[in-house]
């Protein structure tokens, strides 16, 4: 008898092509749990995140804050670096940019309060910077773009004749200040005082330790005899340091 010829399996035009291990990339497949959507999942990890770092955050964990066993969740989140790519860009549709408008008046202007509404969406989310900075794929994320376009417009409209570079380098400073500053709040949130009440209290410790260094010891002691409210301490640091990468910038522009 004579063999058939073996018949080659047709591809499943529904088959997902996913070359990059993103949830921007994956096609979402079709709910099975009407009353729990991926908008409900993605708010609730926020507030998980907001409430208890990224360490904490586990599928197991946020299921049964939802009432919903991991499985579930699976339905509309692949995996844990999914939800954190939905969640970084959740919380990112909170940054507000100004128009380019403004740029073109003052650019200057435009910039401090893009980088200072930046500078606030990562301290009432303090997990947020260290994803950022990883640079990973969770820029790919609708209001992630959203963000990045804004802030071309507003560069090109500033005049820069090379505005990626200039974002980066605004960009880079915003998440390298959060990133300290958020892990700094997250300290003081830990030992249950005020900020205030938590750095009285580092003082004679830090200033035992500066013991022997002459301009530690005199900055210690100026900061300990002001009294200065922490949060603008924090405010007028940021400030400062923007104001120096701006100056740097400004050289920049076509003259």
């Amino acid at each position: 008898m004579t063999a058939k010829p073996a018949t080659t399996a047709k591809a499943d035009p529904n088959a997902d092509a996913n070359p990059i291990p993103s949830v921007w990339t994956r096609r979402q497949r079709e709910a099975q749990q009407p009353a729990l959507s991926r908008t409900a999942i993605v708010r609730e990890a926020v507030l998980m995140l907001d409430a208890e770092g990224i360490e904490a955050l586990s599928m197991r964990k946020l299921g049964a804050r939802l009432n919903a066993g991991a499985t579930s969740l699976y339905r509309h989140v692949a995996t844990k670096e999914e939800l954190m790519e939905l969640a970084v860009d959740e919380v990112c549709a909170e940054i507000t940019v100004p128009s380019p408008e403004l740029a073109r008046e003052d650019w200057r202007t435009a910039v401090t309060q893009a980088a200072g509404s930046f500078r606030t969406t990562a301290l009432n989310h303090p997990w947020l910077s260290s994803v950022l900075g990883q640079a990973g794929l969770a820029y790919l994320g609708p209001n992630l773009m959203s963000f990045s376009e804004r802030l071309a417009a507003l560069f090109t409209a500033a005049g820069f004749p090379e505005p990626t570079r200039a974002i980066d380098t605004v960009v880079s400073y915003v998440i390298g200040m959060s990133t300290t500053e958020a892990a700094w709040l997250t300290t003081v949130a830990r030992s249950g005082e005020t900020e205030a009440g938590f750095i009285a209290r580092l003082m004679p410790a830090a200033q035992q330790a500066a013991a022997g260094h002459d301009h530690l010891t005199d900055a210690y002691a100026a900061t300990a005899s002001e009294a200065v409210d922490p949060v603008e301490i924090r405010d007028t640091k940021f400030a400062y340091g923007l104001d120096v990468v701006l100056d740097g910038l400004a050289l920049r522009l076509p003259r």
